[in-house]
């Protein structure tokens, strides 16, 4: 048999003896079909050379081979590589040719500058070391130097693919010999993290997993100088970069010889991924975390062995939908929280926004595995989270919302309190708020329920409630429906107070949102109470909080908080405000006050006329609003009639006498009330027919017309005949709106006189009035011609006569004598006067 393979070797041998010589002819062709020749008597002859044939065959052409491997022509060495790879790969005994080609391989791939120019020769020879590595097994041992020598350099290698050949080969040679490649693993890690960024993900998932073999079999200190690249590839936008570290990491938790020094900095890794946006990822994450909780446990036994057989049963006050982690993994993040929280606090406020989020999201899982062991942690966590609460990410501000009421499930309501209302007591800001909110909604009731004062009290503080910041009334709002949610029928008691902080925050807020959320909640606080809706609260407390404001309402002016919420509690109480007119009368009067700044009372007559609008909804829902309709129009509307200068003190007036038109036209003053204070009203209501600004003049005209319409002839006939000079002076007004008002207000008039008209004592009156008004039916605007015909028409009735005389004295001054004649044939048809 021996001698069969000799034969036939002697053979291939003398068949490739031209070619192993045509190997150092200067000819390039010569060499390239030398090599094929080469090729095509061994590897590539038909039947197959027997092993044995080929192991005699390249004994003696080998080192013709090595020659090639640095030929000039790129061709020529592709072939010369070819053919060595074929034999190291085919051939039984190719390894004792080792010592030959190591050198060779190290001269081409281990210099400082790149040797070979050729990209996929370089690919071919680090395919030809993972080749070696992977069939040497141990005896790679003695070529270790070396090895380690070429992958430092071909891991830099600029082509890609030749560091992804680069990394395999790490791998496999990590894995071969670990009691020899721990002593060299620290120069690869170099390499390795500067390909960790590479543009191309493939890239960076084998440099990934080559570190993962590197330490996982060789020292493990250089975690430390990896996991901070970890970190930010957990930010990758490629899932299987993302995946890679998650198996690495998973992978280093449950093997690592020294995993147990590294856990503070491992476990942030691995529960970053239990959160991961891929479930794929999420699930290897929970397993392997699971799974490293079960071996530590079980590494751990004899000391975990008391705390599992005197363990509490699992927690009936759970978060909904977690499941709950295995003792050992509580146990390391019991064991390792003092080192992770901090650093994850810092990173939430990281300033790329992608760090915070994925940051926040860890602290749910990080607070889940934690449970009540967060009690001891509470004055480093709550700052960080009051922090993250301000973030303009909405992202992160969830999680840590989700976060803070995780806090609420773990830790008891004594620990907590004491912390959050402080923070609240010193700076009652968004952040604060809204932890407060969250920790409550995880809270268990019967716990919270001795806290409630406490919570109630400060959240009802005027420094907490009185804000004017959209964001800070909207977790205020989220504290009581937290509270209202959580405690249920335990809230009666401290009604009052979430009260007073729901209508505060309505009296504060400009913002539309807010009111509805506001209303949502009341309705929420109703149920509480047994309550079909937040309606009925206000009958509960509207006069508690009426009582609060007995000390200062004197005092308020335009920026008084007080002010605010006795305006946004009138408007909103409906009904209510009738019950209680002997506490909101007092406080208006006052407030109306003529001394009083003008902004303050401004408000106060804009919030009586939106009363009044809806008096039987509101002011007279008691049918009791008549007794005090005197007070409100004696010593609120008419000391602001009277005149002063400036743009405010007009304002003033033109609100006032809004407010007594209102109050008027809602039929609340019944004219009994009204004949009390006639003389005062119509003093000061006909002052107003000259004020400067165009809106009192109008509106001070439909007040006299409803006066007029209300009292007829119990006014004064004198008054009357002293009211009309001032009418028609206003028929000379610069609005025709107003013009048109006089004259409807004179028809108004025209009834208030007594019958029979005393003509002989009003004479001079009457021809006073038929003159003035005569003028003005020979009026440019044909709208007041009409409206002053329809006077005359009316006021002819008092005097015919009289009236035909004088229209016959202007008839012939007027642009047409049609209304003029129109007058007299109505006088003449109707009151039959010739």
């Amino acid at each position: 048999m021996a001698d069969g393979v000799q034969t036939q070797a002697s053979e291939v041998l003398q068949s490739i003896a031209r070619h192993i010589n045509s190997l150092s002819e200067n000819s390039k062709m010569t060499r390239r079909r030398a090599l094929e020749g080469i090729q095509k008597e061994t590897f590539g002859r038909k039947p197959e050379l027997d092993n044995g044939v080929l192991e005699e065959v390249f004994s003696d052409t080998f080192k013709h081979l090595l020659k090639i491997v640095s030929d000039p022509v790129e061709k020529c060495r592709e072939l010369g590589i070819s053919l060595i790879r074929e034999y190291f790969s085919f051939v039984q005994g190719s390894l004792g040719n080792l010592p030959y080609f190591m050198p060779v391989l190290v001269q081409r791939l281990g210099q400082q500058e790149i040797v070979e120019p050729s990209e996929e020769i370089r690919l071919q020879l680090v395919e030809i070391c993972t080749l070696l590595v992977g069939k040497s097994k141990k005896k790679i041992a003695p070529y270790l130097d070396d090895m380690i020598k070429i992958l430092i350099r071909t891991l830099m290698d600029p082509y890609p693919e030749v560091k992804k050949e680069s990394c395999k080969c790490s791998i496999i040679l990590a894995e071969t010999i670990p009691e020899h490649f721990h002593m060299q693993s620290e120069s690869l890690i170099k390499p390795l993290l500067q390909n960790i960024i590479h543009q191309h993900s493939k890239v960076r998932v084998s440099v990934i997993e080559a570190i993962g073999a590197v330490i996982q079999n060789g020292n493990n200190k250089s975690v430390e100088d990896v996991v901070s690249h970890f970190a930010q590839r957990m930010f990758d936008q490629s899932p299987q970069v993302r995946k890679a570290v998650t198996l690495v990491v998973g992978n280093w938790c449950l093997h690592l010889l020294d995993r147990y020094s590294f856990f503070p900095k491992l476990i942030p890794l691995l529960l970053t991924s239990v959160t991961d946006e891929l479930p794929e990822i999420r699930e290897m994450a929970d397993s392997f975390w699971h799974d490293t909780g079960l071996k530590y446990y079980k590494e751990n036994e004899e000391e975990l062995k008391d705390k599992e057989d005197f363990a509490q049963p699992d927690p009936a006050h759970y978060p909904s939908g977690v499941e709950r982690p295995n003792l050992g993994c509580r146990t390391l993040i019991y064991r390792h929280l003092s080192k992770i929280l901090p650093a994850l606090i810092r990173d939430m406020g990281d300033w790329v926004v992608a760090t915070r989020i994925k940051s926040a999201q860890l602290m749910t899982t990080l607070i889940v595995n934690a449970e009540d062991c967060m009690t001891q942690h509470m004055a480093v966590l709550l700052p960080g989270l009051h922090k993250a609460c301000s973030d303009e990410e909405k992202e992160v501000v969830k999680n840590v919302g989700r976060a803070a009421e995780l806090v609420g499930y773990f830790v008891e309501p004594e620990v907590w309190c004491k912390l959050v209302l402080g923070a609240i007591k010193s700076s009652p800001g968004y952040g604060q708020l809204m932890v407060l909110a969250n920790i409550i909604r995880g809270s268990q009731r019967e716990l919270l329920k001795p806290k409630l004062e406490d919570i109630c009290s400060v959240l009802s503080h005027p420094d907490t409630c009185r804000t004017v910041q959209t964001e800070v009334q909207s977790q205020l709002l989220s504290c009581v429906l937290s509270i209202s949610q959580v405690c249920q029928e335990d809230c009666p008691p401290h009604g009052q107070q979430l009260f007073t902080v729901l209508v505060t925050v309505l009296a504060l807020t400009n913002d539309d949102s807010i009111r509805s959320q506001m209303r949502a909640v009341l309705d929420i606080l109703a149920k509480t109470h047994g309550l079909s809706s937040g309606q009925d609260l206000y009958s509960l407390y509207t006069k508690p909080l009426l009582d609060t404001f007995q000390d200062n309402y004197a005092m308020w002016n335009n920026f008084s908080v007080e002010r605010a919420i006795f305006d946004a509690l009138l408007v909103e109480s409906g009904p209510v405000v009738g019950e209680l007119l002997e506490d909101v009368i007092p406080i208006m009067v006052a407030n109306l006050n003529p001394e009083k700044d003008p902004e303050i009372r401004l408000k106060f007559f804009s919030l009586l006329s939106r009363l009044m609008l809806n008096a039987a909804g509101t002011l007279d829902s008691q049918q009791r609003f008549g007794d005090f309709a005197v007070t409100v129009v004696k010593d609120m509307v008419i000391p602001n009639c009277v005149w002063k200068a400036g743009r405010i003190a007009s304002a003033v007036r033109k609100t006032a006498v809004s407010c007594l038109w209102a109050l008027l036209k809602s039929g609340v003053l019944p004219k009994e009330k009204v004949v009390t204070v006639m003389e005062e009203v119509l003093t000061q209501v006909v002052s107003t027919l000259d004020d400067d600004d165009k809106s009192t003049r109008l509106i001070t005209c439909r007040v006299l017309m409803h006066l007029f319409n209300l009292l007829g002839t119990s006014i004064d006939q004198d008054r009357l005949h002293n009211i009309s000079p001032e009418l028609i002076k206003r028929l000379d007004d610069s609005s025709d709106d107003i013009r048109v008002a006089v004259s409807k207000t004179f028809l108004s008039m025209l009834d208030c006189f007594e019958k029979p008209y005393n003509v002989d004592l009003y004479r001079a009156h009457l021809e006073f009035m038929f003159k003035g008004l005569l003028v003005h039916l020979d009026d440019p605007e044909a709208n007041i011609q009409e409206a002053v015909l329809e006077v005359l028409m009316k006021a002819a009735s008092l005097q015919p006569a009289m009236l035909v005389k004088e229209i016959e004295s202007v008839k012939h001054k007027h642009r047409t004598p049609k209304y003029c004649d129109a007058l007299i044939e109505h006088i003449q048809t109707n009151l039959a006067v010739t």
